[in-house]
């Protein structure tokens, strides 16, 4: 059980990601073709890899990986870093991609790339998000006192 404010934050936005990552795979697996329900999931997408993956990255990076580290849990907190810029890189390139399908520019190539990009990105974000909720998130019990939790709960929240 997840007790401290921040960890409760990370975990209802990391079930929200992998809600919207289940709809986005199923999405584009089937044949491409321009709807009003999956421009407006694609742009819900792509919005989540833009702001609030940026966001949620950044404040684990700047907050919570220092603490991983300073508490001797540096080669995970490096390894939790890795892997958010290889996240950041495919979104990089799919960010693009999602935000014409979504516009209606969609040809083969674009879907069959979209496609790609999109469950490279599902699977790593969901190896990633599993790795957080069993290494980070029972971590931050000992990592932050109440009075640090609620503090960055508050600067989490603010940044919203």
């Amino acid at each position: 059980m997840i007790t401290t404010q921040v960890g409760r934050m990370l975990d209802d936005e990391h079930r929200s990601n992998l809600d919207l990552l289940a709809k986005v795979e199923q999405a584009i697996s089937r044949a491409p073709g321009a709807s009003t329900e999956l421009t407006t999931l694609l742009q819900r997408f792509a919005h989540a890899m833009e702001f609030d993956i940026g966001r949620h990255f950044q404040f684990e990076e700047e907050f919570l990986f220092p603490r991983m580290a300073e508490a001797g849990d540096g080669s995970m907190a490096e390894l939790m870093t890795e892997e958010h810029q290889s996240i950041r890189e495919v979104a990089g390139e799919l960010i693009p991609l999602v935000r014409a399908v979504a516009a209606g520019h969609v040809d083969e190539e674009s879907w069959d790339r979209l496609r790609m990009l999109t469950l490279e990105l599902v699977e790593r974000q969901v190896s990633h998000i599993q790795k957080e909720t069993m290494a980070l998130l029972p971590l931050l019990e000992d990592l932050l006192d109440p009075n640090t939790d609620g503090e960055l709960a508050l600067e989490y929240a603010a940044e919203a």
